[in-house]
């Protein structure tokens, strides 16, 4: 397991840094050898930050914890990631073996425009899945729409997005 910490906007000492890798490491059960893991600390106000991601072959998993406490964040993060990958077990393990999450290469084309301002930029590791497969992973990540290639649908480029009256919507590109 490769570990990465990083800092924004304050100072952790090594006693930290080397907690939040002995919890990480416990999580490197449920994967290879490949898994990475990235620790980031932040504060904001009086808050402090911990965010804990692991990515996985085209997987990912993220928590992330406002506390006081540091060591308590880490823990209530490794927490969080070791309960979604246990309630989603089976389906990953299916799901990894089936080689649903074949790697395929990403086709982005820089466009600016000069009215609109880019604040943030991110390339995606796009992998062919089922809709299925894209909700978990956008669950996953806790965010309100994933981008995937659709399997089902002859690698047809798609968005899916949770709707505010509970369901999920799925957007199609022509």
């Amino acid at each position: 397991m490769k570990i990465n910490v990083t800092e924004r906007k304050i100072r952790t000492g090594q006693e930290i840094r080397d907690y939040a890798e002995k919890k990480c490491r416990k999580l490197e059960r449920y994967f290879g050898k490949e898994v990475e893991a990235f620790v980031r600390f932040s504060k904001e106000r009086d808050l402090q930050t911990v965010e804990i991601t692991l990515q996985d072959e085209g997987l990912i998993f993220r928590a992330q914890e406002k506390t006081r406490d540091l060591f308590a964040g880490v823990d209530a993060c490794v927490a969080s990631i070791d309960r979604q990958i246990q309630k989603n077990k089976t389906r990953l393990a299916r799901r990894l073996r089936d080689g649903s999450f074949a790697k395929a290469v990403p086709e982005m084309t820089d466009y600016r425009d000069e009215t609109f301002e880019i604040v943030r930029e991110k390339t995606l590791d796009i992998k062919p899945m089922t809709v299925e497969d894209a909700i978990m992973q956008m669950n996953l990540l806790g965010h309100a729409f994933f981008f995937f290639v659709n399997s089902e649908k002859k690698n047809t480029p798609c968005v899916v997005y949770s709707r505010k009256d509970g369901g999920y919507g799925l957007l199609i590109a022509k």
